[in-house]
């Protein structure tokens, strides 16, 4: 019987199952390498890292400030702007205050800050590490399929990691400090919030928003495979909106800005997501007939 060259090229590329286990070895010690050097670089400049994320309550901060500033009114298109970064903030403030309760409790945030900071920047080299272990056993039209998908899954968490610093974390951190009680006479009630929960706030609404973003990668791989069909995805369309709202509610603070600034870009990844799978379809058809050509 003779093999297909998709098929040969699998069957040279079979090792025992000790080789396999060596070959796993190597690629989680390349992983942890990756890591060990992104932790160790993201924690020496943990506090530059950390001044950067202060950036959007900076913003918040400032636009109350000029919005509380006498004789200067702001109206909400004003603020969008602002927000979303196309105009500066109108006032700066003297300074930023965040405050942390226990003696060790910041250094413990610069931990955990450069070991999400590693996770980010060694991404790359995971999902190398991860592709170039399956690649064998795949045959050539699907590592030529796999590989966008490589590159498309880090490009789509950046967007989605853009939207959270640059739009909803002043957001909600200038809704937050709309809050505060600080013209009631003796009564005082300001925000100050631990440095600890502030990195808490951030790094969840990053991967939140970032794997939310994904949606295209997941359902064009589930596509690829066969288990959902552009067909089903334009018959539930009307489910997927509203799983999309109700995880958006779930996901992000509770103002009504935030979920819809969450829901709005998934549910256009999701109909872009519905294009990806009815290409993926067409062309699937398509290497068929060319198939079943060649073989007549």
């Amino acid at each position: 019987m003779t093999l297909q060259p998709d098929e040969a090229e699998i069957e040279a590329s079979r090792a025992p199952l000790l080789d396999h286990l060596v070959e796993l070895r190597q690629r989680l010690i390349a992983c942890a390498i990756a890591l060990v050097i992104g932790f160790l670089f993201c924690f020496a400049f943990s506090k530059q890292i950390y001044i950067f994320l202060l950036q959007p309550f900076e913003v918040g901060a400032s636009l109350l400030a000029a919005q509380k500033a006498p004789g200067v009114h702001h109206g909400p298109f004003d603020l969008l702007l602002t927000l979303t970064g196309f105009k500066a903030a109108p006032h700066a403030i003297e300074h930023l205050k965040l405050v942390f309760t226990a003696p060790l409790e910041f250094f413990f945030t610069k931990v955990k800050l450069a070991m999400f900071g590693a996770i980010v920047i060694t991404f790359p080299i995971l999902a190398w590490q991860l592709y170039r272990f399956v690649a064998p056993g795949l045959y050539r039209r699907e590592r030529r399929a796999f590989l966008p998908f490589l590159i498309a899954s880090p490009v789509l968490f950046a967007m989605g990691a853009a939207l959270v610093y640059y739009l909803m974390l002043p957001f909600v951190l200038w809704f937050s400090l709309n809050q505060q009680i600080v013209d009631a006479g003796n009564v005082s009630v300001e925000l100050l919030p631990k440095v600890s929960d502030y990195l808490s706030l951030v790094t969840t609404l990053l991967l939140a928003f970032g794997l939310c973003f994904q949606l295209p990668v997941v359902l064009a791989l589930l596509g690829l495979a066969g288990l959902v069909s552009s067909k089903l995805l334009r018959e539930g369309r009307r489910y997927a909106i509203v799983g999309v709202f109700v995880a958006a509610a779930i996901l992000t603070p509770p103002d009504p800005i935030s979920m819809i600034s969450l829901a709005l870009p998934i549910c256009l990844l999701y109909e872009i997501s519905i294009w990806c799978v009815a290409l993926i379809e067409l062309r699937r058809r398509k290497d068929d007939a060319a198939r079943d050509l060649a073989a007549v």
